[in-house]
C-alpha cells in the first residue's frame, strides 16, 4: 500500500516503522512545514492516510482527504464537535473516513469491558464510579479521547448518569473525568467504583505507543478498498 502519514510526530514516526515493517510504502510525510506536499496528491497515488495531528488542524486535514476520496484514519482527538459534518460529506462524496479515539486492540477491549461492568453495576446505587486518565505532558487535549469514549459507555449503562465533567466534582447526574499529565506515560485509565466497603477498578495501562500505531496500520488496510464511515467496532467485528 501507499501511506502518506498527516502529522509526523512521535506517532507519526512509530506507525511510519510498522507500516514499512508490514511492507508497505510511505508516500510522503506531511507535518506544519510541508503541508503543500500533501495538497498536490490525488487518490491515484495513495491508497491511505494516517492522520496524527493536531486538534486545531484535524478537521481541515480529514476534510481535505474526504474530498480528494483517499480514505483517511483518523487518530487526533479534541476537535470532535465537527465529526458529524465530516461524516455526511464522507457519505456525500463516497469517500471512506475512519475514526477511533484509540487504536489499542487492548483498549478496544477495555472499551467493551466497561460496558459490560457498568450493566453489572447498574443495579448497586451504593457505588459512586468515576474515570481517571493519565498522559505525557506533551498531550494537547484534557480530558483524552479515550477517557471520553469510556466516559459515554458509562453513561449509556448507568441509569441517571447524563453527562461527564473534566476535573470538577461530580454531580449524581454526571461521572467525573479526572485528567493528570505526567512525564512520558504513553496513556493509562482506570475505571473506579467505589463504595463505603469496597472498590472495584479495571485499568488499562499502555508501555508504549506500539499498541496504537499498529492499530492504525491495521485500520489502513482494512479501510483501503472501503467507503462509508467507520470505528474500531467495525473492524473488529471482521
Amino acid at each position: 500500500m501507499n501511506i502518506v502519514l498527516l502529522g509526523y510526530g512521535k506517532m507519526g514516526k512509530v506507525i511510519e516503522k510498522i507500516a514499512l515493517s508490514r511492507g508497505h510504502n510511505i508516500v510522503a510525510r506531511i507535518d506544519v512545514n510541508n503541508r503543500s506536499e500533501f495538497d498536490a496528491l490525488t487518490a491515484a497515488d495513495v491508497d491511505a492516510v494516517i492522520e496524527f495531528s493536531h486538534p486545531l488542524s484535524a478537521y481541515e486535514n480529514v476534510k481535505t482527504c474526504i474530498e480528494k476520496g483517499i480514505p483517511v484514519v483518523s487518530g487526533t482527538t479534541g476537535w470532535l464537535e465537527k465529526k458529524p459534518e465530516l461524516e455526511a460529506l464522507t457519505l456525500e462524496k463516497g469517500s471512506a473516513f475512519f475514526w477511533s479515539s484509540n487504536y489499542s486492540i487492548g483498549v478496544n477491549i477495555f472499551f467493551k469491558l466497561n460496558k459490560m461492568l457498568a450493566k453489572l453495576m447498574n443495579p448497586q446505587k451504593q457505588y459512586s464510579v468515576s474515570t481517571t486518565e493519565i498522559h505525557h505532558t506533551e498531550k494537547k487535549d484534557s480530558p483524552s479521547g479515550t477517557a471520553i469514549t469510556i466516559a459515554e459507555g458509562l453513561i449509556e449503562n448507568l441509569a441517571g448518569k447524563e453527562k461527564w465533567i473534566n476535573n470538577e466534582i461530580p454531580a449524581d447526574n454526571e461521572v467525573a473525568i479526572w485528567s493528570a499529565r505526567e512525564g512520558r506515560v504513553p496513556g493509562t485509565h482506570i475505571v473506579k467504583y467505589i463504595s463505603d466497603i469496597d472498590q472495584i477498578e479495571i485499568l488499562h495501562q499502555a508501555h508504549g505507543r506500539e499498541g496504537f500505531a499498529l492499530g492504525a496500520v491495521i485500520a489502513a488496510e482494512w479501510i483501503a478498498d472501503k467507503k462509508g464511515v467507520f470505528g474500531m467496532d467495525d473492524l473488529l467485528a471482521e
